[in-house]
């Protein structure tokens, strides 16, 4: 057959959850239809399950450590470098971004590039923010105290629904920002470009566990992440009316921190701190000065 009359086939993706820096399918074997604006197939994605979410969680458990210890300037440095390796798939994401959205390529593109933009600004965020929540106290007395915020632990996220790629960054940058690791349950109907977005943390020398990245139901997996003992805080931002009452409950159990959903009118907008305070700790120590001199002068 001559090279002019051969038909090359398409190569389609197959998306994986991404979990302690790996590339799992979802141990059930569960995949599920995801499609476009029009209801074109677009792939199949992974239904995660129960026992999918425990090993994000255990994954996100143990890269805490790590994580929470570096400096907050080599944070920094490898949330720069997720801007740097989203801009060098930029066009895989504005097709992706424009499959789930149903977005011209131009929209796509724009919303594509302050994703990127989003990860460069809390990037330069980690080693301020304890300069805006933390702080020398006043008081009376031979000692003095300081405040400093610490991360929380092992954050949840169920990402918003409708912004399938800038609400998702919205919501996973200021979680890792300050520290913690999270478990994020993506857009159940748009979930590719979150699954892709694990391929980028797994260049971008973001540890493993760190970020693990689910798709499924969320009302499957959230009450079981909502109820687990080892999970911190819980952000209910993609979580519709009743499901976010019932996470709240369930998360009550371990008196888990709980950012309840809030109205975004534009993700495009200027985000401010309070995703990241929202899951930030408080730790004051005190410390003695001491006294000199007989009348007993501080320092």
């Amino acid at each position: 057959m001559s090279e002019s009359t051969t038909t090359r086939l398409n190569v389609f993706k197959t998306y994986k959850l991404y979990v302690g820096g790996k590339f799992p399918r979802s141990e059930s074997g569960r995949v599920y239809e995801v499609t476009d604006s029009k209801g074109k197939w677009l792939a199949n994605a992974p239904l995660s399950s129960r026992k999918d979410a425990r090993d994000a969680v255990v994954a996100a458990r143990k890269a805490f450590g790590g994580w929470s210890g570096a400096t907050a300037y080599n944070r920094g440095q490898i949330l720069y470098r997720i801007a740097e390796m989203l801009e060098g798939r930029r066009e895989q994401f504005v097709r992706e971004v424009g499959e789930a959205e149903g977005l011209s390529k131009s929209k796509a593109a724009a919303v594509v590039d302050a994703a990127i933009d989003r990860w460069v600004w809390y990037a330069g965020w980690t080693d301020k923010i304890t300069q805006i929540v933390g702080g020398a106290n006043p008081v009376a007395g031979p000692f003095f105290n300081l405040s400093t915020p610490e991360p929380t632990g092992v954050v949840t996220v169920v990402a918003p629904q409708d912004s399938s790629f800038l609400g998702l960054v919205s919501v996973i940058a200021p979680v890792i920002a300050t520290g913690n690791t999270a478990v994020v349950i993506a857009s159940e109907k748009a979930p590719l470009p979150a699954l892709s977005l694990g391929e980028v943390l797994a260049t971008s020398d973001l540890p493993g566990g760190v970020v693990n990245i689910l798709s499924g139901k969320a009302a499957e997996m959230g009450p079981h992440l909502a109820s687990h003992q080892d999970v911190n805080a819980i952000d209910l931002a993609g979580a519709d009316t009743a499901l976010a009452k019932e996470l709240e409950i369930a998360a009550a159990d371990n008196l888990k921190r709980v950012l309840r959903p809030q109205p975004v009118d534009d993700w495009n907008a200027d985000p401010g701190t309070s995703r990241m305070t929202a899951f930030l700790e408080t730790k004051t120590v005190w410390h003695p000065t001491g006294s000199i001199g007989a009348g007993g002068s501080s320092y």
